[in-house]
């Protein structure tokens, strides 16, 4: 039962969010360099090192593995969308602490948006789309179910 289309949009979404680990999703001038924030924490150019921000990071792959794991709860329908659910959730928090490091830094000039700030609507997105599949198999479960 896991070849349906929510398996995918799930999968896909799951992608998304762990592509944050990689893709940048702001970058931001400012007196001690330019920072590029990632799902894993900044990373400053033009001064020493990066701030890896380990609850930041398991943060976003807790999210990723939510999706991923949820695609084999294919069993227990209602929990599924449950799961989604929380899952959005989580997404938008994340969306919330990232601009609020952002935010943090002091001495910002200027803002660049990096193509990893819209890959937090499109997992949001994936996600609504698994969960109107999920909805789909439970409505085509209760049909069936009347006709024995």
């Amino acid at each position: 039962m896991i070849q349906r289309i929510q398996s995918i949009w799930l999968l896909l979404a799951a992608i998304t969010i762990l592509c944050l680990l990689f893709v940048p999703i702001m970058g931001v001038v400012s007196s001690a360099g330019y920072h590029t924030l990632y799902g894993s924490g900044l990373k400053i150019t033009g001064a020493e090192g990066s701030a890896t921000n380990i609850p930041l990071l398991i943060s976003t792959v807790f999210a990723g593995l939510i999706s991923l794991v949820n695609i084999f709860n294919f069993r227990n329908r209602k929990l599924q969308i449950r799961i989604a659910l929380l899952n959005i959730v989580l997404i938008l928090a994340l969306s919330v602490w990232f601009f609020q490091i952002v935010n943090g830094i002091s001495g910002a000039t200027q803002f660049d948006l990096e193509p990893g700030i819209y890959l937090s609507l499109v997992a949001i997105i994936f996600t609504l789309l698994a969960i109107r599949g999920i909805k789909k198999d439970e409505k085509l479960i209760r049909s069936a179910d009347r006709l024995r």
